[in-house]
């Protein structure tokens, strides 16, 4: 086996490196193996062994670039302090289908809003996650810890030394960020919830809010507008009398009537008793 005396580049290593790498790499990481590769082998690979951290980033931006031009379906990425090779999103359906991968594996939410406590209050103990929830998160940092997302970083000076818990290098690489400062601030978040109101607000009519103050006259007025007129309450009165007064004149003409009735039935019956005595 023939020795290699044609070197590659500095960038085709470097491409080399980040398509082999599990993780993200970092210039240091390169440098350092650039280093022991020329201290193992020498020859002509000390070339490599005095190149500074400048170049390989500058190495790393021409190979960017390229990767961009070329429109590989790859591009190098910087996350987590260092740069990771990643396949173009716009790709992802066919690679699911091809490692038969049926969806992206996803944290479920209650995860999520455990990771995110964690990641904005870093060190946070279980008891500060748990007061911020509003339920109990043993079993979901055990979770978070196996998927190494979130590893413990000492104990608190709270009664008890409870455990601390923050976020890794994984987490960054998990949500592609360079370092935990990346994470939206309170500004942008606000700004996302005042975009996610205005499509909100733009699919249904809000109510207007009214002030307590305004709110309370608008209820006097209501009840105002409810009362009846004066005028109608009396009309009213004055029907109910009269309707009272037809009703006792008509129960006096039943009552005249019955009496009527029975003064006849009394007298037809005093003639038949002068016509029996009559025939006697």
């Amino acid at each position: 086996m023939t020795e290699t005396h044609v070197l590659p580049e500095l960038k085709q290593i470097i491409g080399a490196m980040l398509f082999a790498a599990k993780g993200s790499v970092s210039p240091g990481d390169i440098r350092r193996c650039l280093k022991l590769v020329a201290e193992e082998r020498g020859g002509p690979y000390k070339d490599f062994a005095e190149v500074t951290e400048k170049e390989v980033v500058a190495a790393m931006e021409a190979l960017r670039e390229q990767l961009r031009e070329a429109h590989a379906g790859v591009h190098i990425n910087e996350v987590a302090s260092g740069y990771r090779m990643e396949n173009d999103a716009d790709c992802g359906p066919w690679l699911r289908q091809l490692l038969q991968k049926g969806r992206a594996n996803r944290l479920s939410r209650p995860a999520l809003e455990t990771l995110a406590v964690i990641a904005y209050r870093q060190p946070a103990t279980r008891g500060e996650i748990e007061a911020v929830r509003g339920v109990a998160v043993d079993q979901i940092l055990r979770n978070l810890m196996e998927l190494q997302l979130i590893r413990i970083t000492g104990r608190s000076e709270l009664p008890g030394r409870p455990w601390q818990f923050g976020t890794t290098q994984k987490f960054l690489e998990y949500f592609g960020l360079k370092d935990v400062k990346d994470l939206p601030g309170v500004e942008e978040l606000r700004r996302m919830e005042a975009e996610q109101e205005a499509r909100k607000s733009a699919t249904k009519v809000e109510e207007p809010v009214m002030a307590p103050a305004e709110e309370e006259t608008a209820k006097a007025e209501a009840l105002e507008e409810a009362k009846p007129a004066p005028e109608a309450e009396d009309e009213d009165a004055d029907d109910g009398d009269e309707d009272e007064y037809d009703d006792d004149e008509f129960e006096d003409d039943e009552e005249d009537e019955d009496d009527d009735g029975d003064d006849e039935d009394e007298e037809e019956g005093d003639d038949e008793e002068e016509s029996g005595e009559k025939e006697r």
